[in-house]
């Protein structure tokens, strides 16, 4: 599994990256993370409001910053 994290690496990049790692260790999952901060990267997913998700190239989550319990919702869903 492969999740980015988009947006400048403010406090709520930072608290979505800390929620993210916390539901991968939760679930047992095996995913590498990368921080995305280029702004064309960041426009060319469609993502206006930061921070983002995106896992396996599919944007998840967007604008807000989802507890560690929602973020391992939005994993299994999938």
């Amino acid at each position: 599994m492969n999740i980015k994290i988009l947006g400048s690496g403010c406090a709520n990049c930072q608290n979505l990256e800390k929620a993210a790692r916390q539901a991968v260790d939760e679930l047992g999952l095996e995913a590498t993370f990368e921080k995305v901060t280029d702004y064309a990267d960041i426009a060319s997913y469609g993502i206006m409001r930061t921070p983002g998700l995106v896992v396996d190239e599919e944007v998840v989550l967007s604008g807000r910053v989802p507890t560690a319990s929602q973020v391992k919702e939005l994993l299994t869903a999938r």
